[in-house]
């Protein structure tokens, strides 16, 4: 595990880590083959400690994954722009998370039924009547003739950073130095 440089700035929460995870819409798989890096941005769920997401049973990401099959996934999200009357002081609130482990295909009918289902429950909540059917997860094809897959990452490392929103500082659309306590 390397050490993060920017230590004052990790987060070591795991309640903190969890809901970020449960509640952030996209995330960054990369993958790396023969000294080729590969970055897919995804649709995700956070359960039972582990990522799950869903895609197609052939194509780039499958080739990388059959050749090593370690991986990161990052999840970010951008808070807003801290503001400073000294410009190399602007800064950006942000929480991110990276899970370093290893992309396995979810070969378990019941497993990767109940990922989708979180998934569906995560981004579409409510929409549908019915949980759903092992059989749809079973026989779903792409309409470019693949069929969908689950696959998930257990984190064997987690590491975490984050910089808070600072009230009074956050820039909005208008806002100059002029604006700034120091300045009024």
């Amino acid at each position: 595990m390397n050490p993060l440089r920017m230590y004052k700035r990790e987060c070591t929460d795991p309640y903190k880590i969890n809901g970020f995870l449960e509640q952030a819409r996209t995330g960054f798989l990369g993958l790396s083959s023969e000294d080729a890096p590969y970055v897919i941005p995804l649709n995700y769920v956070w359960r039972n400690g582990t990522i799950y997401f869903h895609g197609a049973s052939e194509g780039r990401k499958i080739t990388m994954l059959q050749s090593n099959s370690r991986a990161c996934f990052t999840v970010c999200e951008d808070q807003g722009t801290i503001t400073d009357v000294v410009p190399a002081n602007t800064d950006t609130a942000f929480m991110s998370v990276m899970l370093f482990g290893t992309v396995a295909l979810v070969a378990e009918l019941e497993e990767a039924t109940a990922a989708m289902q979180s998934m569906l429950d995560k981004y579409v909540p409510g929409y549908y009547d019915h949980p759903l059917a092992k059989s749809h997860v079973e026989k779903y094809v792409s309409s470019l003739g693949s069929k969908t897959a689950v696959y998930k990452l257990v984190p064997a490392e987690i590491t975490a950073k984050e910089s808070g929103a600072q009230e009074g500082r956050m820039f909005y659309a208008g806002k100059t130095q002029r604006d700034e306590p120091s300045h009024a």
